[in-house]
């Protein structure tokens, strides 16, 4: 063993030297096809929020089951680009919503000279969770139009109650407060996705944001780029990464905002995401069915000899005519070595390689779980792929007969997409609404405000609301009762990164009080004998003293040799002369 493990690292230093040694403008090491690494070394990996919350899941996961140590910092996916491009950036891989050079982008964003290849990893939609709150209930089951979502990102439409706002909500009497778009701070693949659908599909709208964030046109027309970097525009709100925007919108004294993130965050922040109407003329939440029926039109660059080999063109998913859609549906990257470069090591690539295998099939069980949309058997297989071409991994391991994915089937279709259900009649653009909630809060309903007819079908009718992080127990089929202004703190959980946050203060009823009642007892119960015995003096005879514990002799104060010899010198008693 010690003779192997001594070659290997024999081996891997000769393959740096070369590397450092041969100049910094020749051709990188390349690993030959029977190059394994020997061991499982740490890997470091940067980049994007959207998909953190799965890679930091997965990455818990192997490290538990086979002890590959896998770090993740999800800095947004412009940071990690950017880690990955720099020679001593010390990021091992990357992870984005968007490429290097991303087409009509605002921004210097080149191709970096570091060998590499795009994987797909996750799929998932882009959601916009929000705080609103009617007659002290949480709303839960808000609709919005592509249109009006854009307005309200644009700054166009900044009241609730705007007239396109409630056409999309025929059942909610809309209250005329101040909409506040909580937008990311940093450089975000996520703010590049929403900015790419707004410029596809609203262009009017779209010119009229460029306008007021003063952004000049690019590519030839009128329209500012793709952007990383949403314009916080007057009346908004920067945070950065999907943890504050989250985090923010999730207070209960932020009533009245709005963001985009990834759905896995509104999950875990236990907060409702709006509908949003299709091309169909239906109203959708990103369900990992409703994702995967969307991205069955996404466009995949095909072209091995591309350096964009896998990237997606998502035009056709905006528009894609099936009912169950959701339009702002995609997959995000990871971008990973195909050279011996940049410090990546066999070691390294053996971890990678392994770690890439291991998401691309078993991972994908917990896709739906953790709010996203398992990928597809083709990106798999392209994504296996790619994984064959990571320095340092063991080709023996790839195999995607033994590959453990939801959405295969027998006959190669998406078995996802085939399974999902279609949506329900109120979800269909028009004077009825359903009032079961989305998202985190789906278990809460909203019951119609409005004088018209909630529409929905199954648990809507007489539901409770239930109690969930930022909210309190609600009427029955009214949703969650909220309430403002107290100090009170608990724990609120967003992205499975715990943090405390001022929450409203929670209405005293039977239950509550039942509940606290009992708690009580229980700790009397536990709590009470045994200081009663500690009052209470031990039963024992009477008149009898307590035994006293006998004090230990000492040498000092009576010598043992002392004792002996005052016993010989006694004098004789007659009775025992008398028997001598």
């Amino acid at each position: 063993m010690f003779k192997r493990n001594f070659a290997a690292a024999v081996l891997s230093a000769l393959a740096v030297v070369g590397i450092v040694g041969s100049g910094a403008g020749s051709a990188p090491a390349e690993a030959r096809p029977m190059d394994v690494g020997a061991s499982y070394a740490t890997i470091s990996g940067i980049g994007s929020t959207w998909s953190a919350n799965a890679i930091q899941q997965w990455a818990r996961n192997v490290l538990s089951n086979y002890q590959w140590k896998v770090n993740y910092s999800d800095a947004g996916s412009s940071a990690g680009r950017q880690a990955f491009a720099l020679p001593n950036g010390g990021a091992d891989f990357a992870v984005s919503e968007i490429p290097y050079a991303l087409k009509n982008s605002d921004s210097v964003d080149p191709v970096p000279a570091r060998q590499f290849a795009y994987m797909p990893i996750v799929a998932g939609g882009t959601s916009f969770m929000y705080n609103l709150v009617i007659g002290g209930k949480r709303v839960t089951n808000l609709r919005l139009g592509g249109a009006t979502v854009s307005k309200i990102f644009a700054g166009a439409i900044t009241k609730w109650n705007d007239p396109a706002i409630a056409a999309d909500n025929p059942s909610l009497a809309l209250p005329a407060i101040t909409i506040v778009p909580v937008v990311r701070s940093d450089g975000s693949g996520t703010s590049a996705q929403l900015t790419a659908w707004m410029r596809s599909q609203f262009p009017d709208v779209y010119a009229g944001l460029c306008q007021k964030a003063h952004k000049p046109g690019v590519g030839g027309s009128s329209l500012c780029g793709i952007t990383s970097n949403f314009p916080a525009l007057p009346g908004f709100k920067a945070q950065s990464g999907s943890n504050g925007v989250a985090g923010y919108v999730a207070q209960p004294q932020y009533v009245g905002s709005i963001t985009y993130v990834e759905y896995s965050y509104a999950l875990n922040s236990h907060f409702p995401v709006a509908k949003i109407l299709n091309t169909a003329g239906y109203y959708t939440e990103p369900t990992a069915g409703n994702v995967a029926v969307a991205l069955l039109k996404a466009q995949i660059n095909q072209d091995q000899s591309s350096t964009d080999y896998l990237t997606q063109i998502l035009g056709a998913v905006y528009t894609n005519p099936d009912p169950r859609t959701y339009p702002l549906s995609s997959y995000s990257y990871m971008l990973v070595p195909t050279a011996l470069e940049y410090g990546f090591t066999l070691n390294k690539g053996k971890t990678l390689a392994a770690f890439a295998n291991y998401f691309l099939c078993q991972g994908q069980q917990d896709a739906d779980v953790l709010g996203y949309s398992a990928l597809p058997i083709n990106l798999v297989q392209a994504g296996l792929d790619q994984v064959l071409k990571i320095p340092g991994g063991d080709p023996t391991t790839v195999n995607i007969a033994k590959c453990n994915n939801p959405t295969f089937s027998s006959d190669g279709s998406n078995k996802l997409a085939t399974t999902a259900p279609q949506p329900q009649a109120c979800d269909k653009q028009g004077k009825t609404q359903c009032a079961t909630g989305t998202g985190g809060a789906a278990n809460i309903s909203t019951s119609g405000s409005n004088g018209g007819s909630s529409g929905s079908t199954g648990s809507s009718g007489s539901s409770s609301g239930n109690p969930s992080d930022g909210g309190t127990v609600g009427s029955s089929g009214s949703g969650a009762s909220v309430s403002g202004g107290s100090s009170d703190t608990r724990p609120l959980t967003v992205a499975g990164k715990p943090m405390t946050i001022p929450t409203s203060s929670v209405t005293a009823t039977p239950g509550l009080i039942a509940a606290a009642v009992a708690v009580l007892l229980v700790l009397g119960a536990i709590f009470v004998p045994p200081i009663m015995s500690r009052l209470r003096p031990r039963d024992r005879p009477r008149n009898v003293s307590p035994t006293r514990p006998r004090r230990r002799a000492t040498k000092s104060a009576i010598p043992k040799v002392h004792l002996q010899s005052v016993r010989r010198e006694r004098a004789p008693t007659p009775s025992s002369t008398e028997g001598s």
